[in-house]
């Protein structure tokens, strides 16, 4: 079968049990992930192969890559930023295009005028230990023309997923028989032979890539042996700063094939009394349809929100219905929301954040920055 007859549709029976299992539930570091997904998939290896490059190469994959726990490696945030309207779509274009360090940048909207409503530009922050994500964010607003940003670090996380295949379908109010795990946000200190690793273990694949064995030449990219990089890779997982071997599709635009995996992109707010906001994540992570939960204080300028989680579907009205059996749930359990909203994402662009000190030092060469003005007092 040539390049140009396999299929590279997320419809594809084939690709669908594929992407089942490669979307998000390859968890934690594996010698072999492409042998996984095809275990659990049942699809030979060589299929699995075979199907990742084609979705890949037509863009029906966006990425292939190992996943890190970045909180747990570096300070991060969710990050809202009020821009004046006529410099919206620049500061965007800026975000995504000149901070490596800004991962997720997104134009969110609400449905009517509410706390918060005036924050349109949302982004995903990390900054490698050492250096200051308040001093960074001030020059992005200098060089974005935004007059204000609140940053949202995650004290807990409830969820992490995105499986945008296998939530197709799924009915309002499924959830898992007991509450979702808590994840702490601990950050981990890290050996040079542990950056020398983990630098090329989370570059994402090209297609050619994609071989069934995967390490062999991230190893020699490293500079260790096969049998060296593998020790260190489980190494580094016990300590918690891997997240999952994935295939991430382009969820939002429309894709080569004319599918949309998804349409809607929905942050939902919950603010519940202080003291409870771990049993609030627990129970809303629980929801098969989060693919994010995580405790974040919005503080006064989002009427207290602390609970935040996101969604994704290809119909509004679904979407509320999901967000609907949450709130149910929620007061059925006795945890009440004096405050709850939907940020709704329009334009958006994701890219890994990079999160090693060596690339921020070059970042702040190029913008003109003091890398050592840059660092957290102290630090």
């Amino acid at each position: 079968m040539t390049s140009e007859t396999i299929s590279a549709e997320v419809g594809d029976p084939v690709n669908a049990r594929i992407l089942a299992v490669s979307e998000d539930k390859v968890q934690g570091f594996l010698p072999d992930p492409l042998g996984e997904i095809a275990r659990v998939s049942g699809v030979a290896l060589d299929v699995v192969v075979e199907r990742i490059r084609a979705m890949l190469r037509a863009g029906t994959i966006r990425r292939v890559r190992q996943t890190l726990m970045a909180t747990n490696l570096a300070p991060g945030s969710l990050v809202a930023w009020r821009v004046p309207a006529e410099k919206l779509q620049t500061a965007f274009d800026w975000m995504f295009q000149r901070d490596p360090f800004s991962g997720h940048v997104v134009i969110r909207s609400t449905d009517a005028q509410t706390a918060g409503s005036v924050y349109r530009l949302w982004t995903t922050l990390k900054v490698p230990q050492g250096f200051s994500m308040r001093k960074h964010c001030e020059h992005l607003m200098r060089q974005t023309g935004a007059t204000a940003y609140k940053l949202m670090p995650a004290r807990r996380l409830f969820a992490l997923g995105v499986g945008h295949v296998r939530r197709k379908g799924m009915e309002p109010g499924s959830r898992a028989d007991v509450p979702a795990e808590v994840l702490d946000t601990n950050i981990v200190q890290l050996s040079e032979l542990d950056w020398q690793v983990l630098t090329p273990l989370k570059r994402e694949f090209a297609p050619d890539e994609i071989v069934a064995d995967l390490w062999r030449a991230r190893a020699a990219e490293a500079g260790v042996s096969h049998d060296t990089f593998l020790a260190v890779g489980k190494s580094l997982n016990e300590r918690r700063v891997i997240g999952r071997f994935s295939t991430f599709l382009e969820h939002v635009k429309p894709l080569a094939t004319g599918e949309q995996v998804t349409k809607y992109n929905a942050l939902f707010h919950w603010a519940v009394p202080a003291g409870r906001e771990i049993e609030a994540g627990k129970e809303v992570g629980r929801h098969h349809i989060m693919t994010h939960a995580y405790w974040r204080e919005g503080g006064a300028e989002f009427n207290g929100v602390n609970v935040m989680g996101v969604a994704h579907g290809t119909d509004k009205d679904v979407v509320l219905a999901h967000k609907a059996a949450i709130d149910a749930h929620l007061a059925e359990a006795g945890i009440p929301a004096s405050y709850t909203n939907v940020f709704w994402g329009g334009r958006s662009e994701i890219k890994p954040s990079e999160i090693a000190p060596q690339a921020y030092a070059a970042w702040c060469e190029r913008e003109g920055l003091d890398a050592e003005e840059m660092r957290e007092k102290g630090a």
